[in-house]
């Protein structure tokens, strides 16, 4: 197998970390959608990633896809459960993380527009669906080990990449003091060999 994904992508971390949890071996191929010389689109017609080939040449996106296939790959260190009610709260989790990711990405590349055709209301719209979704997320998790509440799972990943995107991109965002349980959260996570490898830097 083969993933294509950038080093930045949060989404792409996601996936990089259930594939190192879940002790998958893959080839990592770098590629940034954005730039002119880019091959993302010849393998999804979106022009977005990840993007996971598989040996047949199947190609698979979105990361939500992705991971629940890794999962199904291999019997180790199921990230979903397989409980009916847990699996749907994981994954509710999952889109919470992504949203937010969502949110900060549309912020992102709205920066990289010239400053006059920038739209200040669009930015307050995104970084008031961010600071929904942290304060959802510092709620729900509460005083749990893991958002799940005993076991690490794919929710706590996708929230894990959404804050070290956070990190990325938006130190302005002093999200660690405001929110102490996704403090917490955090550290423990970036104690992981999975999540201390793949950290994003740019």
């Amino acid at each position: 197998m083969k993933l294509i994904a950038s080093l930045t992508s949060p989404y792409a971390r996601k996936v990089r970390i259930v594939l190192a949890e879940k002790h998958i071996e893959c080839e990592l191929q770098v590629d940034i959608p954005w730039t002119e010389d880019t091959h993302v689109p010849d393998f999804n017609p979106l022009g977005k990633i990840p993007v996971l080939l598989l040996d047949d040449g199947t190609a698979l996106y979105d990361s939500r896809v992705i991971v629940e296939y890794l999962d199904h790959a291999s019997p180790v260190r199921n990230v979903l459960p397989k409980e009916p009610r847990s699996r749907i709260m994981a994954k509710r989790w999952e889109a919470l993380g992504d949203g937010i990711c969502d949110a900060a990405a549309a912020i992102f590349l709205e920066k990289k527009r010239p400053e006059a055709q920038q739209s200040s209301d669009w930015i307050a719209r995104q970084r008031q669906k961010i600071h929904r979704g942290l304060a959802t997320a510092e709620k729900d998790l509460g005083e749990l080990s893991w958002c799940m509440g005993d076991s690490f799972s794919l929710a706590d990943i996708a929230l894990g990449c959404a804050l070290g995107y956070l990190d990325l991109r938006f130190a302005d965002i002093p999200w660690r003091e405001t929110h102490p349980n996704l403090a917490r959260l955090s550290t423990k996570l970036n104690e992981r060999a999975a999540f201390a490898s793949t950290i994003p830097l740019g």
